[in-house]
């Protein structure tokens, strides 16, 4: 995976309170990032994820979540987390995301996250919305 396999990135500088007695980022905020850079996708396509799950009663449920570590990462550096839909399944969506040092092409990681779309009053899968499926697949398509 490679940085021009994105086409939105998120910005992060690595805070004292994320790294462990190594000096370099504690596992579990890799998923961190990861959440936050998932937001902020959403964020920048236009998305309000509060409107959906108010009008809908659906919302998504973290079902998987993977990180391959490459290279650790140092207090203080600046990060760039790369974020797009893989795939949409009829109740699930798949993000690939991969963290970079700023503006270059050394990757630290790569991940996945799976989301499925559930009713959060029976907590049974629900197919993803039309309207959510059609916003990835305009964004993500390169031509």
């Amino acid at each position: 995976m490679d940085r021009q396999d994105f086409n939105f990135f998120h910005p992060f500088r690595v805070r004292y309170s994320e790294i462990d007695a190594q000096s370099v980022v504690f596992n579990a905020h890799y998923l961190t990032y990861f959440d936050t850079a998932i937001s902020e996708y959403f964020r920048h396509l236009g998305y309000d994820h509060q409107d959906y799950v108010k009008r809908t009663g659906l919302d998504f449920h973290l079902v998987k979540s993977l990180v391959l570590y490459e290279k650790p990462i140092l207090f203080d550096a600046e990060i760039e987390v790369g974020c797009r839909v893989e795939k949409i399944g009829r109740t699930s969506i798949t993000f690939v995301l991969a963290i970079f040092a700023k503006g270059e092409d050394t990757r630290y990681c790569t991940g996945e996250i799976i989301w499925v779309n559930t009713n959060q009053t029976t907590h049974k899968t629900e197919p993803v919305d039309d309207t959510i499926r059609e916003m990835f697949e305009k964004f993500e398509i390169k031509e």
